[in-house]
């Protein structure tokens, strides 16, 4: 049975269709939970809800998006909705108080590092900083989509994302060298 054949039986409320996809996505949207709210029960629990409110709304799929891109996002907003219910999540920035950071390239790490410890760095980051990290470096979101997402400017994307890689450089430094600079 095609993706569009399945999509097209959970409109029609088929359960069987509805655990099918369900099935098919589960894993990947549990890991892109995980990567938000570092909490397996937490990351289970916004999965599931990302998936019951997927399945009510599931006629608002228009398919100009892949099934799986559009499910990830809800997937997303849901565990930020979980991230904010835990503690006050974001902090109103000034925009005027922004900072431009040039030297964004200036990546000088040992050869040594490994993907694993770039991604317990990047678990290490502030929540504000390793949210943006994730959506921009390992979703693939872009600055437009971040803003979306967290309901935050474009501007404040691109500052928090400098700020969050510049804070990640200084880590694998002092990892690597056992200091930050």
């Amino acid at each position: 049975m095609s993706q569009t054949e399945l999509i097209e039986k959970c409109k029609n409320n088929d359960r069987k269709a509805q655990l099918h996809l369900y099935r098919q996505y589960c894993e990947g949207m549990f890991i892109v939970a995980n990567r938000f709210l570092k909490h397996t029960q937490d990351a289970e629990d916004a999965m599931q809800e990302a998936f019951i409110n997927a399945f009510q709304k599931i006629d608002q799929f228009t398919a100009e998006v892949s099934f799986g891109a559009w499910l990830k996002k809800i997937v997303i907003h849901k565990s930020l909705d979980k991230l904010r219910a835990k503690r006050d999540y974001y902090i109103t920035i000034d925009e005027a108080q922004l900072e431009v950071i040039a030297d964004e390239d200036n990546w000088q790490t040992s050869d040594a590092t490994t993907l694993q410890e770039v991604k317990n760095e990047i678990e290490n980051l502030p929540d504000k900083y390793r949210v943006v990290v994730i959506l921009f470096l390992l979703e693939g979101y872009d600055h437009q989509e971040i803003s979306e997402i967290l309901n935050i400017s474009s501007t404040a994307s691109r500052t928090q994302l400098l700020r969050g890689k510049k804070k990640l450089q200084q880590a694998l430094k002092k990892r690597n060298h056992g200091t930050g600079y």
